[in-house]
């Protein structure tokens, strides 16, 4: 099934053709772009206009009263300034949004550019955010030039002089609510000035209407001033403007304690721009402040942003434009660049200051948003005489490597990306940038293209940037230049020239600027690759005891090292994290183990690492980071590595680099003196010595813990303490610049060890120990004669060592993927781990601003588990050989596990038997396990009296709360599948699809059951009439397998699969002996062919996107509620409330413990929180954002109990999902295997001999769904509670329970016992409320048509024409799912001819079935042709265009689409004239034909189906990804017909002129196609040139076996 894609406009040219996912893309020609109010056409059409917000959110009944008397959250009170920058202050504030600007290059000011701004503005109300009030906006603004016309107008009825435009200065200042603080501020900000030699005006009180702001926005509302200023002092122009930014930061510094201080704020202080923003929602900007419906107010140029926040109280001074950017888009790396800059104060010097540099500092703010501290680091660079473009370039760097066209045509572009390399890291994440400093005004897209841009230029010398098309009406006559930006691509407008420069035309101007290329000639070293050793250094007793000192087990070194020096990559492992948090654990743990991977999930993607790598890179420069405001070649003096990971050779080249004058820091503790203290004492003599080395002029600093002989009296510290301590120091010290830190370590063996290091400071890493353990292996008798028996590959030493260098430079990659970041320089200091069990002594000493909710460790209790393995290494009774731990494998006398053989056993008792009794030991089991999960440090209490269970709710009830894991048919087996489907519908619960589609012979329900078997499902037993095996809960994750319409339109709930607890941040891969017929049937596929489901979703990379998703799925089944799953995380409560105001119905939150098929092992143990702490944080952050009553709150992760559902409830959730356990009640014997394909009980197999051993019935599973409710209904009686609504979110019912830990007493609980107060709606309300609603739709319109009725009805043909705007978005999605409901994905026998004429919001002609010809004549926006599962989808350009349609970036069918088109296409067929980057991305069937240039990356993971690309300058073959596909020319006959049939199809509906031109000099262009095959279809007549003759050889032999 196509899976969605960022989309251009598509055709499937035939009827038949299905399933065509398009993706992101270019603009299409517009129609008339009639960008008109969505209330005003609703008139239009005879509807009641609703309020915007409402018909856009449409969360349905909701009494405006119930809404109002929401408590809101009051802002903290500030925190004292830390030097590192904090998580939680960053994760408060994120973001998404919709941009554009409107520019005249005449540079001649209007009204009318400003009016036209606010129109734009008013067509992306949906790219925006409501409050709970669905009135507050999270914000918009306007940037423009100053319009000095309407404030000399104010100043002459003030009797003051004219303003002369030279040299005042004027500034938009929110200021205090109260009267008297914000007379105190404007007696601070006047004194300022005044100190500052400049001359007050006046202040302007702006005029605004309060009457349109929301309630929220009102309580929150500041005195809006403006100050006017007469800068004397100074003649040049950027000399003013440098003035007034000293000025501000004066200000900011002399208000710094006043109580008011987080009160004032100036949106911008400038002698040519001014900011109108507010916490408004876009339609209302214009008519709350007056000045800008004023005719007076003109300006050459604007630009205008609506903000999407995804926390709900957002503040008035984060409504964007900034001071220079608008911004759309998220920066993961933020708290690694903030610290930087931080870093950077001591060093930043440009002699335009004056030596004035230490009055500008600080350069961020932790508190302020990405986009805010974005903001003032380019604001930085631009008053230090950078230009915005080159600021741009420096801050958000295009992915310049492997680039063919800027390797040949532009070398000095990539010169001058890789001198910033070493001086800056990249602020990494998706983003469109707009920016001006009011004399260029531009544009700038992230390296990966991550959010929409289209621009358009016209006659009569306008240009127009836009996060959509159709958001401006206009004559399209007048346009003569079209285009979208594509990854890390730029556009800008100079005012003062009128010249408008595209990507490389800027970037060539600025690169040639300096002799960047020459310098680094000049002044940058590589160090050469050193071989590794091939003997080794230690003998085998030496090795044994530095592992045991350094914590390694024999699973570290057997499971994770040998596996990864024998085959080069990470181990895989199933079925989850079982085992205790690192701090509840009765075993010692590395340090290592108590922090957590950060993941991306809603708010920006993650990258796939495999198929995209092309964006990603793990160089690291190391040396000093000089001043980055002064160019020259002296900053290019550092060294470059290709890669973190050294081995011993490589770290020796380092230490001989006389220039870094290496320092070499031992690390190791003394213990002679005892133990407590000692640590501590150690980290401050190490800290000394890094700085005392620094000051010396040290720039590489090597911490080691190599010796000459291990010390009974001296363990070493832990590496990543060490790390993090100096990492700290150096930043508070204003060091951190003049020195890289290298960690030469034994401690560090896995990529999530390696990923830790460098996240928290390290820049190389030699790994000793693990390169002489893989030695040790490769040389061990037992490896040896593996070899030589033929039982392993044969490796040499050497290989073993590169191989487990590859495996982590594989699994670093994997973890920066992850979080949505690129660049390793990135990763590096960005801290983006959260810790779990680690003290705030310990976290502020070598983690500062980390996230520990929990607390834990001391120093002293850190250093007595370093040394209980320290001390392993010098007992007489230690075994001659590592100790396993049982961390992964559950193994007698190991690490407890909590899915456990015993625990299998009693449950498969108690549910076969149906005993009570054996329940009750089933319970007894779980109540005396050892303390395995948070939730085990507390217990119910109540002041209650018991009542009788008679009076609590009956179980019936309370098991329609319970639902199931979202386990895919083809991880585990259809049996499994449908028992626990077959089970939930019995007791009113929900089980959930997974991945990859489901049997429509599962939707009826069973009428042919005799002695529990049905000749309908034969493989199943325990049957009853009336059984239904359909899942409740369909889910739609990345790789969309089986997402048709039917499959939509057959779901009572739907869930959009974010991530997964087992590998959030990762994508997952069915291997090909998995595929059989049958799964290949549902999934539209081939059987033995891998399916691959991307880490992103390709439609979600921002809260918008997901929005969309939501409201597409609410649009083809409006009765079916839409679920959202995320994974527990630090900030999942800021996530949590942007999705429910994209009108989630329902969140899901994941605990890191949840079950998988299959994993990398390091993703299973080291990534996702507990769901404890992701519930306690989503719950409360709705309840003060006002939000909790929108959505139900589910969670899953671990359940075992009713116990466990008693403690989610109390915590927040409504709802209760079951995974693993539901598994094991229906026969698994956690073999812990899935990962092979060889269950032994056929659970997670697809193996026919296998699955024929299932033992499960649905009878088993009911039983145990009933134990769990009659256990809560127990509990709930001795609490005296009546039912389960009591108690949900009632955090006073739960207490710390007594347990003695065995590493510590400091665990501190208070984050989950805290409360925010209680919905107004009890859970059982929320739960039943009605489907939130997409408000009226034009396919409502479309369908009360009586000829399109009738035609639907009784299947006839019929034609028909409708206008169509921006704002129309999903258009059809409603009239599919009819289709579909009715006559299935094929049955519809009738035609439904439909033609648009406009520009089409996102998500034109989503979900298709067979039947439906839609014609857009016009333009349309992203993910045209989602979904489609057939029918007709033709997008043609107006006829009377100011430019050739073909010569444009347009989209689909005369020009040419954005990103990833036909990504994850299945069967359908598609004919572009162009496509951007990963064109064919993970497609599985269908074929695409290309009669135009692509970009870079064609074809990855494209496993099936055939792609035809026309390569007429020969520059096609450097851009695809050949790991998969092999390209040829087309040969076969059969091909030959099939690309001329879809070309001559083509040409018949679009009339275009390039495909015409084809097919006339055919024997000219068909030698110039190539044509990219997969393996699986190398043997098809359309790609095998010999297939005839193939097929008669193989009936031949066929015959002759006979």
């Amino acid at each position: 099934m196509a899976t969605l894609p960022r989309a251009a406009a598509a055709a499937a040219p035939s009827p038949a053709a299905a399933l065509l996912p398009l993706p992101r893309a270019a603009p299409l020609l517009a129609g008339r772009a009639a960008a008109r109010s969505a209330a005003r056409r609703l008139r239009a059409r005879g509807t009641r206009a609703p309020p915007l917000a409402a018909a856009r959110r449409g969360w349905g009944g909701v009494s405006p009263r119930a809404v109002l008397d929401l408590p809101r959250r009051r802002e903290a009170a500030e925190k004292p300034a830390q030097k590192a920058a904090d998580l939680n202050e960053i994760l408060s504030e994120r973001g998404a949004c919709g941009v554009g600007f409107v520019a005249n290059l005449k540079n001649e000011p209007s009204f009318n550019i400003v009016r036209d701004a606010l129109v734009a503005l008013g067509c992306m109300e949906h790219r925006g955010g409501c409050g709970a009030d669905n009135d507050s906006g999270d914000g918009s603004g306007l940037m423009s030039g100053i319009p000095w016309d309407l404030f000399n107008d104010w100043a002459k009825k003030q009797g003051l002089a004219p303003l002369d435009r030279t040299n005042t200065g004027v500034g938009m200042v929110f200021l205090p609510q109260d009267e008297n603080s914000m007379e105190e501020a404007k007696a601070v900000v006047a004194k300022v000035f005044t100190d500052e030699g400049l001359e007050v005006l006046g202040w302007r009180t702006v005029p605004f209407n309060v009457s349109v702001v929301g309630r929220y926005a009102k309580e929150t509302m500041p005195n809006i001033q403006q100050i006017f200023v007469k800068v004397a002092k100074e003649d040049n122009a950027d000399d003013i403007e440098r003035e007034l930014y000293i000025c501000r930061k004066l200000i900011e510094r002399a208000t710094k304690s006043a109580s008011w201080a987080d009160e004032l704020y100036f949106c911008s202080l400038s002698s040519r721009t001014i900011v109108y923003k507010g916490m408004l929602r876009s339609e209302i900007l214009g008519q709350f402040y007056l000045d800008l419906q004023n005719e007076l107010y003109k300006s050459p140029f604007a630009i205008y942003h609506r903000r999407y926040s995804t926390n709900t109280s957002p503040r008035w001074p984060l409504a964007q434009p900034m001071r220079l950017l608008g911004h759309n888009g998220e920066i993961n790396t933020i708290q690694g660049n903030l610290n930087w800059m931080r870093s950077r104060e001591a060093t930043l010097q440009s002699p335009v200051w004056r030596g004035r540099e230490h009055e500008i500092r600080p350069f961020g703010d932790p508190k302020a948003s990405d986009s805010a501290n974005l903001d003032s680091t380019a604001e930085l660079l631009l008053r230090s005489g950078r230009s915005p473009a080159e600021a741009m370039m420096i801050l958000v760097p295009e992915a310049y490597k492997n680039h063919p066209t800027l390797s040949i045509k532009y070398p000095e572009v990539i010169d001058f990306y890789d001198y910033y390399k070493g001086q800056m890291e990249a602020w990494d994440g998706p983003a469109l940038l707009l920016f001006s400093d009011g004399r260029t005004v531009g544009a700038c897209l992230d390296r990966n293209g991550l959010r929409p841009a289209r621009y358009w230029r016209t006659s009569d010398d306008f240009v127009y940037v836009a996060s959509e098309v159709g958001v401006i009406p206009m004559d399209e006559s007048k346009v003569v230049m079209k285009g979208r930006l594509g990854p890390g691509m730029m556009i800008t407008v100079d005012l003062q020239t009128g010249q408008v420069l595209e990507n490389t035309e800027v970037k060539k101007s600025v690169a040639s600027a300096n002799p960047y290329g020459s310098w680094l000639q000049q002044s940058t070293r590589s160090i050469k690759p050193v071989n590794f050793q091939s003997s080794v250094a230690m003998d085998n007793e030496t090795v044994l005891r530095h592992q045991q000192a350094f914590g390694y087990s024999s699973e570290d070194v057997q499971m994770v090292i040998e596996t990864m020096a024998s085959q080069g990559k990470e181990p895989t492992f199933c079925m989850g994290d079982d085992i205790p948090l690192a701090v509840l654990s009765q075993k010692p743990h590395m340090l290592f183990d108590y922090f957590k991977q950060r993941f991306a999930q809603v708010t920006n993607p993650a990258i796939d690492p495999l198929r995209e790598g092309l964006v990603m890179s793990l160089e690291v420069n190391i040396g000093k980071r000089r001043n980055i405001l002064e160019v020259g070649p002296e900053n290019a003096d550092q060294v470059t590595l290709s890669s973190p990971v050294l081995n011993e050779g490589e770290l020796e080249s380092l230490l001989n680099d006389s220039k870094l004058k290496p320092k070499v820091l031992s690390t190791y503790f003394d213990i002679r003196k005892g133990l407590d203290g000692s640590l501590d004492k150690a980290i401050k003599v190490l800290c000394d010595e890094a700085d005392a080395a620094v000051r010396n002029g040290s720039q590489l600093l090597v911490l080691s813990d190599r010796s000459e002989a291990l010390e009974p009296t001296r363990p070493a510290i832990p590496i990543l303490l060490a790390v993090g301590a100096i990492h700290q120091h150096l930043i508070q010290n204003g060091l951190r610049m003049s020195a890289s830190i290298v960690a030469d370590t034994a401690q560090c063996f896995s990529t999530h060890q390696f990923a830790c290091l460098i996240g928290y400071g390290a820049s190389a890493i030699c790994p000793y120990l693990a390169l002489e353990t893989c030695r040790q292996w490769r040389l061990s008798n037992k490896t040896v004669n593996l070899m030589r028996n033929g039982k392993m590959p044969t490796v040499t030493i050497e290989q073993a060592q590169r191989n487990f260098i590859k495996a982590v430079k594989s699994g670093l990659l994997k973890i920066l993927s992850k979080m949505g970041i690129s660049l390793l320089s990135s990763y590096c200091g960005a801290q983006i781990f959260e810790i779990y069990g680690l003290g705030q002594e310990v976290v502020d000493l070598a983690f500062c601003g980390s996230v520990s909710k929990i607390g834990g460790l001391t120093l002293d209790e850190l250093g007595r588990e370093t040394l209980s393995f320290w001390v392993k290494a010098f007992s007489e009774d230690t075994a001659k050989r590592l100790e396993n731990f049982g961390f992964i494998q559950s193994r007698p006398g190991g690490e407890y596990h909590a899915n456990n053989p015993e625990m299998s056993k009693l449950l498969h008792k108690a549910v076969r038997e149906k005993s009570d009794n054996a329940y009750t030991v089933y319970q007894q089991h779980l109540a005396s396990r050892p303390v395995n999960v948070l939730r085990d440090l507390l217990e119910l209490k109540s002041d209650r009296a018991p009542i009788p269970i008679g009076k609590v709710e009956p179980a019936t009830s309370i098991v329609e709360r319970f639902c199931t894991g979202g386990m895919s048919l083809g991880a585990i087996s259809r049996e499994t599948h449908e028992a626990i489907a077959i089970a939930m519908n019995r007791i009113g619960g929900k089980s959930n699809s997974g991945e990859g589609g489901e049997d429509p012979i599962r939707w009826s329900p069973l009428a042919d059951v005799e002695d529990g078997y049905s000749p309908t499902l034969p493989h199943l037993k325990g049957l009853q009439n009336g059984d239904t095996a359909t899942s409740a809960i369909k889910q739609v994750a990345s790789g969309r397998f089986g997402v048709t319409p039917t499959f939509l339109v057959n779901a009572e709930q739907i869930e959009i699969k974010i991530a997964q607890g087992a590998k959030p941040g990762e994508g997952g891969q069915l291997p090909g002996k998995k595929v059989s017929a049958y799964i290949a049937r549902l999934r539209n596929s081939k059987p033995g062919v891998p399916l691959i489901s991307p880490p992103p979703h390709h439609d979600i990379y921002s809260i918008e996107d997901l929005a969309q998703l939501i409201y597409d799925l609410h649009q083809i089944n409006p009765k079916a509620k839409v679920s959202v799953k995320l994974v527990a995380e630090a900030g999942i409560g800021t996530v949590a409330s942007g999705v429910s105001k994209g009108n989630a119905d329902i969140i899901q939150i994941s605990g890191h413990d949840g079950g998988t098929g299959a994993s990398p092992i390091s993703s299973i143990k080291h990534a996702g929180g507990p769901w404890e702490l992701g519930l306690s944080e989503t719950h409360q952050t709705l309840i003060q954002n006002g939000l909790r009553e929108r959505v139900v709150l589910r969670v899953d992760g671990g359940f075992r109990s009713g116990l466990d559902v008693l403690m989610a409830a109390a915590m927040g959730a409504d709802e209760y999902g079951f995974g693993s356990v539901a598994m094991i009640a229906t026969g698994c014997v956690m073999a812990r295997i899935c990962h092979t394909n060889n269950c032994p009980v056929g659970v997670a197999s697809q193996r026919e001999e296998l699955r024929a051993r299932f033992p499960g019935v649905p009878g088993d599973l009911v039983n145990y769904f009933l134990f769990v409710a009659e256990e809560v209904r127990a509990t709930l009686a001795q609490l005296g509670f009546e039912k389960l609504d009591d108690i949900i979110g009632r955090t006073d019912i739960l207490k710390a329970k007594h347990v003695s830990l065995a590493k510590t007493q400091h665990i501190d609980l208070k984050y989950l016992l805290s409360s925010a107060g209680l919905p107004k709606w009890s859970s059982s309300q929320i739960r039943s409320q009605d489907v939130h609603s997409n408000g009226p739709v034009l396919d409502e319109t479309i369908l009360a048509d009586p000829d399109i009725s009738d035609a639907i009805e009784n299947e006839k043909e019929v034609s028909k024409t409708f206008q169509i705007y921006n704002v129309d978005r999903a258009v059809c999605g409603r009239v599919a799912g009819v289709i579909a409901k009715k006559y299935g994905d094929t049955g519809f026998a009738g035609q439904l001819n439909i033609t648009f004429t406009g520009s089409a919001g996102q998500s034109f002609g989503c979900f298709l079935t067979p039947g439906m010809n839609i014609r857009l004549v016009g333009e349309a926006n992203d993910y045209v042709g989602k979904g489609m599962a057939g029918g007709e989808l033709v997008v043609v350009p107006v006829e009377k265009t100011g430019f050739v349609p073909e010569d444009a970036a347009i989209v689909f069918v005369r020009g040419k689409t954005g990103e990833r088109f036909a990504v994850r296409n299945s069967l359908g067929q598609a004919v572009v004239e162009g496509t951007g980057d990963h064109c064919c991305e993970y497609m599985t069937g269908g074929c695409v034909v290309v009669l135009g240039k692509v970009g870079r990356n064609v074809a990855a993971g494209m496993t099936g189906g055939l792609a035809y690309i026309l390569d007429e300058d020969d520059t096609l073959v450097p851009k695809v990804n050949k790991e998969i596909v092999k390209m040829q020319r087309v040969n076969a006959p059969a091909g030959q017909m099939q690309l001329k049939g879809l070309i001559e199809a083509y040409v018949e509906k679009t009339g275009s002129e390039k495909g015409a031109t084809i097919l006339r000099e055919w024997e000219a262009y068909l030698p110039l196609f190539w044509q990219l095959v997969p393996p699986s279809e190398e043997d098809s007549p359309e790609a095998c040139a010999e297939f005839e003759r193939v097929l008669a050889k193989q009936a031949t032999t066929v015959q002759s076996a006979k």
